[in-house]
């Protein structure tokens, strides 16, 4: 490329050297014109003038590029290097300034000041300035109407969400109040065109105004979208009437008196008096704006902290809590340095510091509002409780819990983006952060292109979970997903809902990782490894997934069965691939692992059988007892609180054992599964029933009293009161029967122990 260059530096030279004399000729070749200047001794001396002077170009060309090229000044010498900068502008102006004031002194300024004109000129602005204002403050008065409906109608209950009507209502406003704004921009122009100085001339006094009230008086429109104070409406920000209307007339004095004394009164006194004396002017008003913000700002401090710290307390929110705390203890050193910035540019960039100040402000403040609308709006749809339909909740049950778990979140993580998107575009806005330099770099390409691939990820697992988990709960759902499921169904589903969740996890943190440029594979191959070791090491662990695979397979039990597993019998409440959950009768719950189940009795399989042993006494009759039985179950059958309980007609075994005080006669009925204790509970009550009915005697165990025998061979005396009148054997009441099962006796504690007679 040097070659080329200096190539085409040598052309442009010969064409210069040879140009009065190929003006007179025909065009040469370019190697004879090279040869004939060459041969001139004058030619060849100024040939090689001229490229001596092209080398030194060119070295002083790299020169100045490896310099750019060294590493940059530090911070702490740039700041020197700024201060002095300042300081040396700052003497300069008031060098000049009073060598200005001491020729205006004299009498002998550089150009005279035309006093006449500057009276006339004044005058004349003096007029567009009141006809511009009485302009704006009548529209302003015929659209009071306007703000004051639209205030009402936001504040009204019913129709769009709070925060959609606010901000409807304030876009409305802010165009209405844009529109008063440039009429009384447009009616200043005509009246300063046509009515004041030259008519068809618009003066550039006139112009330098009507231009910046154009300016102010727009951010003004935009501190009344935030402040509202005589509409509570239309009030963005969420302070009181009072603090609305103190900070919007703070903050557009402010405004005023830095716009219109730079705008208006720098420009008019550089034309009429001196240019040193309206840089001086300019530097004076930003200084006494300065003062004047840092004052006020220290001023409410402690009072806009104490407003913020409430604030912080009253969200529920934690990273909104700190934000606000932490807000309210640093606002003024940064409303301090905000200001200390403006008055920086201004004294080292005069000529353009000001477009560039409002500029940056003006994209802040859109920045920040609308970063702070679109989060409260975010707020506020986070804290209202998300509400489905009742057909969906009906077919449903658990989406709506679901997504109030996981909405919330994923807004949480929108408001911490909208943050930082928010803190780049205001260093953006300030010339502190190139975004857009940064995301045409490969780094910000791909760290953008890596997030957005994450949250793409992540919002599709969540919305598969979702789906597959609502279909689960759709078949589990007895009402809406083809009647009640089985015992195997609700088992299945359950296990196949925690293996869906574990896997979608594990897939979904292997995709993030490898996108976010993590190598998976030796994770992968690490992951083999442990569960090698685990299985080595855990085999326990393996055994009881293995056997618990296997009693989901053969449907040994399901959640809700009656189960004796491991010696313990009892209800089975919760099955995974590992172990039972068994709540036994007394309500104690006991976690089986299944490596420790040899034999699983299932009493819920089909059906199931309520075994009875009816005994009764010898002296009975079988057949009436057998009939008696049948009567009680007939009973049982009618029912109707057991009668679909029943499967089967009442099987009789006949007598099963001579036992030694009773004859023993089976039974069996075949009921529904889990009902068969029921059943037996209610068929016993009903057997004592029709047994009493019949006079059917169900044996007990009887107790023989022996007073014992004397050495003597006599018996003690047994001195005894009657209690209850005896029967005789036949069932009559009787006299001084035998004292027989049936008669209670209790020892007379008058008797003595002599005496051998008995009441």
């Amino acid at each position: 490329m040097r070659r080329v260059g200096l190539l085409a530096w040598l052309m442009v030279v010969l064409m210069t050297l040879g140009l009065p004399a190929l003006a007179q000729q025909e065009p040469p070749t370019p190697y004879a014109t090279l040869a004939d200047l060459l041969e001139n001794e004058q030619s060849r001396a100024e040939l090689i003038t001229r490229l001596r002077e092209l080398a030194n170009g060119e070295t002083t060309a790299a020169t100045a590029e490896a310099s750019a090229t060294a590493a940059e000044p530090s911070l702490a010498r740039r700041v020197a290097e700024t201060t002095s900068q300042i300081a040396g502008d700052l003497g300069n102006q008031f060098g000049q300034v009073v060598e200005t004031l001491s020729d205006l002194a004299t009498g002998q300024p550089d150009t005279p000041v035309d006093v006449g004109a500057v009276l006339s000129a004044t005058l004349n602005l003096v007029l567009v300035i009141i006809a511009t204002l009485v302009l704006f403050f009548a529209f302003r008065r015929l659209a009071r109407g306007g703000f004051t409906r639209l205030g009402q109608w936001s504040l009204a209950s019913g129709g769009p969400p709070p925060v959609l009507r606010l901000l409807t209502a304030v876009a409305i406003a802010a165009t209405l109040d844009v529109l008063v704004v440039a009429l009384a921009y447009l009616g200043g122009n005509l009246i300063a065109t046509f009515l004041i100085g030259e008519a068809g001339e618009l003066s550039t006094r006139a112009s330098l105004f009507l231009n910046a009230f154009l300016v102010i008086e727009l951010l003004k429109a935009a501190l009344r979208m935030l402040f509202a104070s005589h509409y509570e409406g239309l009030r963005l920000l969420p302070i009181s009437a009072a603090e609305a209307s103190y900070w919007n007339r703070w903050i557009a004095r402010l405004i005023g008196l830095a716009g219109y004394g730079l705008l208006v009164a720098v420009p008019l006194i550089n034309v009429y008096l001196a240019p040193a004396l309206g840089q001086a002017a300019g530097t004076l008003i930003m200084l006494g704006a300065f003062i004047y913000a840092v004052t006020v700002v220290l001023k409410n401090r402690p009072k806009l902290r104490h407003a913020l710290e409430a604030a912080a307390e009253k969200t529920s929110f934690t990273a909104t809590r700190i934000s606000l705390s932490l807000f309210a203890r640093t606002w003024h050193i940064l409303a301090i340095l905000y200001f200390l910035v403006v008055l920086l540019l201004t004294l080292l960039r005069p000529e353009d510091a000001l477009p560039f100040v409002l500029i940056a402000t003006l994209k802040t403040l859109v920045v920040a509002g609308f970063g702070m609308l679109l989060s409260s709006l975010l707020t506020q749809t986070i804290g209202r409780h998300i509400t489905l339909s009742e057909e969906l909740r009906h077919k449903l049950p658990l989406l709506e819990t679901r997504l109030n778990a996981y909405v919330p979140n994923a807004l949480r993580a929108i408001r911490a983006v909208i943050l930082v998107a928010v803190i780049l575009l205001v260093l953006n806005a300030w010339g502190a952060f190139d975004l857009a330099a940064w995301y045409a770099s490969e780094a910000g390409r791909g760290l953008v292109g890596k997030l957005v691939s994450v949250a793409v990820i992540l919002t599709v697992a969540a919305g598969v979970w979702l789906a597959l988990a609502s279909l689960i709960e759709h078949r589990l759902n007895p009402e809406t997903g083809g009647g009640e499921p089985s015992a195997r169904a609700k088992t299945l589903l359950a296990l196949f809902r925690n293996a869906l969740a574990i896997a979608l996890i594990t897939i979904t943190v292997m995709i993030v990782l490898a996108e976010i440029g993590i190598n998976i594979g030796p994770l992968i191959a690490g992951a083999g490894v442990l569960g090698l070791a685990i299985g080595f090491g855990a085999q326990k662990l393996v055994q009881d997934i293995i056997t618990g695979i296997f009693i989901q397979v053969e449907n040994a039990m399901n959640t809700g069965d009656v189960v004796t597993v491991g010696g313990i019998t009892g209800t089975a409440e919760r099955l995974s691939i590992r172990s039972v959950g068994i709540r036994d009768l007394n309500g104690t719950y006991h976690l089986i692992p299944f490596s420790s189940v040899d034999t699983v009795s299932n009493y819920m399989r089909e059906f199931g059988y309520h075994v009875g042993e009816y005994g009764i006494a010898y002296r009975e009759s079988i057949d009436e007892a057998i009939i008696a039985l049948r009567e009680a179950f007939d009973e049982l059958a009618s029912s109707e609180e057991h009668r679909m309980d029943i499967l089967a007609p009442l099987e009789v075994a006949g007598v099963t054992a001579l036992a030694d005080s009773s004859v023993n006669i089976r039974v069996r009925i075949k009921a529904t599964p889990g009902n068969q204790w029921a059943v037996g509970r209610a068929y016993n009550r009903l057997v004592k029933l029709h047994f009493d009915a019949k006079g059917i005697e169900i044996p007990f165990p009887h107790t023989t009293l022996y007073f014992g025998v004397g050495k003597e061979g006599e018996a003690p005396p047994a001195n005894l009161r009657l209690m209850k009148q005896p029967f005789d054997i036949d069932g009559r009441p009787g006299g001084q029967a035998a004292a027989g099962p049936d008669q209670h006796f209790e020892e007379d504690p008058r008797a003595r122990p002599n005496s051998t007679e008995h009441d």
